[in-house]
């Protein structure tokens, strides 16, 4: 699959609808164009909410859901319309026919519009929905309120409720669809392309952006025009860095490279993490911890199942990194206190997961308690990241010599079935040995 079908989100509109309080209304815009050097701008990324809701691809939209006394509903969406001028210098609009045509709202109209309409829309209206996250957009709502606040004694009245649609939209976006877990594994799998593309090519004084530029070929080459995030490729005591992207140093002899690199298919991400060597031999500490890792990776996700949590898969994993890390001799004590203590965190330095869909670090509770700890119970549908690691900088004078400078993290996406678990990243090499015979015949 490369892409959703337009009639999905229709489906995402209906089933926020049906969370909506009858005589409300919700507004949810699209994101703008960003400037980039004077009349040249950044590559578009639509604003996310409002691409669940929509399908929609193009900057300065609104789209505006009514849900009248009755429960019944509509939805309109403001876009910009056709200009061929425009469209000579910047490229084609979908314009306002099409949009009711091809993406199923049932009006659509100019954004020239919206401030001759939107008083309507928000006239009688008990409560009014919006992210409240967006500071500059709930600014632009209180205007409008006040706008049609303005206009009382002509009998029009505003709502008096705000709802924030975040979290509601949070809810929807955490529990995948069939479409969209098809998605999120041919995004996995041209990830894993690429992934295997940078062992092939990686060798001993290339530049750490050449392999980036490996990894952006491949990505490309399968259909994902662009990253999902700004690729990590960190060399050395670079995967030290957790989110190191100047990916500028030359790779060395005896080192390990650390890549962090997903693809972004239609909208949903990838984020698969693989740590090799560049020479395409482990040395004997990197394999140690390498194997230490990889275990944790597998421990986790095949605790992973219906009711399951971060909190438990985070105790799972830092006790077995304990215990490892105990008998290599990098921590010295009794195991249980070490445990206790959280020591593991001096080098299991970030969270074991998260959720993972239309953003990277997607939306969604993790109903997180006083103890910091992530309790909320795993459901078919969900998709989120395991990524343990290990990180031992050159400076950490605490070790013996030989584990400095070594960076190490392995990383899967996975989805929650109904009896356990699917693995959607399965072709990007993890074992010592696969990894090894891979470079090896690459080489050859």
């Amino acid at each position: 699959m490369s892409q959703l079908p337009l009639s999905d989100f229709g489906k995402h509109r209906n089933a926020l609808v049906a969370k909506m309080p009858n005589n409300s209304i919700a507004l949810f815009p699209a994101a703008k164009e960003l400037t980039r050097s004077n009349d040249t701008e950044y590559a578009f990324c639509q604003h996310k909410n409002f691409y669940y809701l929509t399908g929609f691809n193009e900057p300065d939209a609104l789209l505006v859901l009514l849900k009248n006394e009755q429960g019944n509903s509509e939805s309109i969406l403001f876009s910009l319309p056709k200009d061929p001028l425009h469209e000579i210098w910047q490229g084609r609009r979908i314009g306002q026919v099409k949009a009711v045509q091809e993406y199923g709202v049932d009006a659509s109209f100019s954004v020239a519009d919206i401030t001759t309409l939107l008083p309507s829309y928000l006239n009688n209206k008990d409560q009014v929905l919006f992210g409240f996250s967006d500071h500059d957009f709930a600014a632009q709502v209180f205007t409008w309120l006040k706008q049609v606040q303005s206009s009382v004694r002509q009998g029009i009245k505003a709502p008096q409720h705000l709802i924030d649609s975040d979290p509601l939209v949070a809810e929807l976006r955490l529990i995948k669809t069939d479409n969209e877990l098809a998605l999120i594994r041919q995004a996995n799998y041209i990830s894993g392309l690429a992934h295997q593309r940078a062992m092939q090519q990686c060798h001993v004084g290339k530049f750490e952006y050449h392999v980036e530029a490996d990894l952006l070929h491949e990505f490309a080459r399968n259909g994902a025009r662009h990253p999902a995030y700004a690729c990590i490729v960190a060399g050395g005591d670079n995967a030290n860095i957790l989110h190191y992207t100047a990916n500028s140093d030359t790779l060395k002899n005896n080192q390990l490279l650390l890549i962090d690199a997903g693809a972004e298919l239609a909208g949903y991400a990838a984020d698969i993490t693989r740590t090799f060597p560049v020479n395409g031999r482990f040395t004997a500490e990197q394999k140690a911890l390498y194997q230490l890792v990889l275990d944790a990776k597998k421990l986790a996700i095949n605790a992973i199942k219906p009711g399951m949590c971060f909190a438990k898969l985070n105790e799972l994993t830092n006790a077995f990194l304990t215990e490892g890390l105990v008998g290599l001799g990098i921590l010295q004590g009794e195991v249980t206190q070490l445990i206790q203590d959280k020591k593991i965190k001096d080098y299991f330095i970030h969270g074991l997961g998260h959720w993972l869909g239309l953003d990277v670090h997607d939306v969604g509770d993790y109903h997180i308690n006083t103890d910091r700890e992530q309790r909320r119970a795993f459901e078919p549908g969900m998709v989120m990241t395991i990524e343990p690691g290990l990180y031992i900088p050159l400076s950490d004078s605490s070790v013996a010599e030989k584990w400095r400078g070594i960076g190490i993290r392995i990383e899967d996406n996975i989805a929650v079935t109904a009896t356990g678990f699917e693995n959607l990243t399965v072709n990007s090499p993890e074992t010592i040995a696969d990894i090894e015979a891979l470079m090896l015949t690459a080489k050859a």
